[in-house]
């Protein structure tokens, strides 16, 4: 159940990063939601698996920049997420550019903060 209430709680996030930050394209209109869905599974996903282990690889680096660096390893983490859920599903969601990839990465992050807070889940 934890994991279907951490993609609930990604899939918003997405929602939001994705009406807020105009450099991530939706391709398909009404199915927007659904390419919402399946990229924040991946997301999911990869934040259970990959994260952690690219966070120790990071550490020194994240430590040196006092965090600001973990910031990169979720923008990555957005594009991993990506690429995989379009060539797996072709879902087309797309990000043109690491600036806007960094800024929905930020927006993620704090959109999944408050709503954990709220519902009280735990990582």
């Amino acid at each position: 159940m934890n994991f279907l209430i951490r993609w609930l709680v990604t899939a918003i996030a997405v929602g939001v990063a994705v009406w807020l930050v105009p450099g991530i394209v939706i391709i398909g209109g009404d199915g927007a939601w659904v390419a919402i869905a399946i990229f924040a599974l991946f997301l999911s996903l990869i934040d259970i698996s990959i994260k952690p282990l690219l966070q120790v690889l990071s550490l020194p680096v994240t430590v040196l920049t006092l965090g600001i660096f973990y910031i990169v390893v979720n923008t990555f983490m957005l594009y991993l997420a990506a690429w995989l859920a379009n060539g797996i599903f072709q879902v087309g969601f797309f990000i043109e550019g690491f600036g806007w990839a960094f800024l929905a990465s930020i927006i993620i992050s704090i959109v999944s903060a408050l709503l954990n807070g709220l519902l009280g889940s735990e990582k």
